[in-house]
């Protein structure tokens, strides 16, 4: 077998046996930490929130988030990506099947609260894990694969949400109560699955040839050999390197639009159109649907080409056009297709952008790095629902929110490029040159 062949059998298998899970359990936790988004659709009148209370409790997910991410995925570095994910997606899981108890507004922003702190973590842990597995040229298009869990989430939930809406009333439960139940059981009962389907690393996997593993462990270790001697870091250098924090910057932008979008595009196709909650869950699917496609083509195309900062500045300038049509139309049809362009174009951004990090850090100090480069997104999560809520109170619209979502889309192209110019991001050969 020559070499082209083994690396290109290895890959397969490795698709096979690790893409297909990973992104269920992505696609399993977007859901429960965004279904929140339809629930609003009864919710907010049962309990009679303002568009401020949702939007707050929405964000305050990623502030639990965000001050556990770092320490969480510090101690995955430490004790193995699967038992440390089996962690997370238990207690995530149980703390999502709680918000059926929400009752009022401080038991909301509890809740939505520990959720984040459970749920933090896995995405960087995933991140890391995958570096493991993929060779920097398939990294980005993997990522990619994974990364599709976020549209995909809301492809599947949204015309779930919309079907378990519908059990309003049914014993006693509202429907929202219905969905948080139900939504969140998966993640309790896949706990086990991760300690038997996931392996740590490649020299551990029985399901690949003696072969294959050589391969890929030699490749992965060259790799992260070459970015240690050119660029080697501790933790704490990688927590205070500059570019780690321009990538930060970046994930913030990114993360404001995405949850911005996606708290609120419920709310807000049922005020263009009127529809009923399953009719709003298919609609709301859409703009998803093609980002899903979206986020496979461009990880796809910068895969092939081996450029990242042009594959993450064009998206992020496309979906600030996006927002600025979605803040200014009033027809329903041009409405949803200003955020289906908004939404393509950012998350469009996430293959590229989550390659970069390994790029210039190893071992410990990326799984820190990419943890605070994600604790920094994390923050967008935060921003970005809220600032829609308290514009909308203040103003009865949603434009203004949609605007800031623009402007820091078009700041995050910016970056970008500058980005291009740093040697710390500059590809790294298999010779270390």
């Amino acid at each position: 077998m020559t070499e082209l062949e083994l690396e290109r059998s290895t890959l397969r298998r490795v698709n096979g046996r690790i893409l297909p899970f990973v992104l269920l359990l992505y696609i399993i936790a977007m859901i429960d930490r965004t279904n929140v988004g339809f629930a609003a659709l009864q919710m907010n009148e049962d309990l009679g929130f303002s568009a401020s209370v949702y939007g707050f409790g929405a964000g305050v997910f990623f502030l639990g988030y965000a001050l556990f991410e770092v320490p969480s995925n510090l101690i995955l570095a430490r004790v193995g990506a699967r038992r440390w994910i089996a962690r997370i997606l238990f207690t995530w899981g149980l703390f999502a099947t709680a918000m059926m108890f929400v009752d009022n507004a401080t038991t909301f922003y509890i809740l939505r609260f520990l959720l984040g702190v459970a749920e933090a973590g896995f995405l960087p842990g995933i991140l890391y894990y995958l570096s493991f597995w993929y060779p920097a040229a398939q990294r980005a298009q993997a990522v990619s694969w994974f990364m599709i869990g976020i549209p995909l989430a809301q492809v599947i939930g949204a015309p779930l949400a919309g079907l378990l809406l519908s059990l309003d009333g049914f014993w006693g439960l509202h429907g929202w109560q219905w969905m948080y139940l139900i939504e969140g059981l998966p993640a309790i009962l896949l706990t086990g699955a991760v300690l038997r389907l996931l392996t740590d690393h490649p020299d551990h996997a029985d399901w690949l040839t003696p072969a294959q593993r050589n391969w890929l462990s030699s490749r992965i270790r060259a790799e992260h050999a070459a970015a240690g001697a050119r660029h080697s870091h501790s933790v704490r250098a990688a927590l205070l390197h500059p570019v780690v924090w321009l990538l930060a910057f970046l994930a913030f932008a990114f993360q404001t639009g995405s949850y911005g979008l996606q708290f609120w595009t419920p709310q807000i196709v049922k005020s263009w159109s009127g529809l009923d909650p399953l009719g709003v869950g298919l609609v709301t699917a859409i703009p998803y649907l093609a980002a899903a496609v979206g986020m496979v083509l461009i990880g796809r195309s910068s895969d092939r080409s081996g450029e990242r900062f042009f594959h993450i500045a064009v998206p992020s300038l496309v979906g600030a056009l996006g927002f600025i049509a979605a803040a200014f139309v009033i027809s329903p049809v041009l409405g949803v297709l200003a955020l289906t362009v908004a939404a393509v174009g950012d998350m469009g951004t996430r293959g590229p952008f989550w390659s970069l990090p390994t790029r210039f850090l190893t071992a410990a100090a990326s799984a820190g790095g990419i943890a605070l480069i994600n604790t920094v997104g994390s923050l967008g999560g935060f921003v970005g629902p809220f600032a829609v809520g308290l514009v909308k109170d203040a103003t009865g619209l949603y434009a203004g929110g949609l605007l800031l979502m623009a402007l820091l889309l078009t700041l995050g192209a910016v970056v970008a490029v500058g980005l291009r110019k740093r040697d710390e991001l500059k590809p790294i050969t298999e010779s270390g040159h």
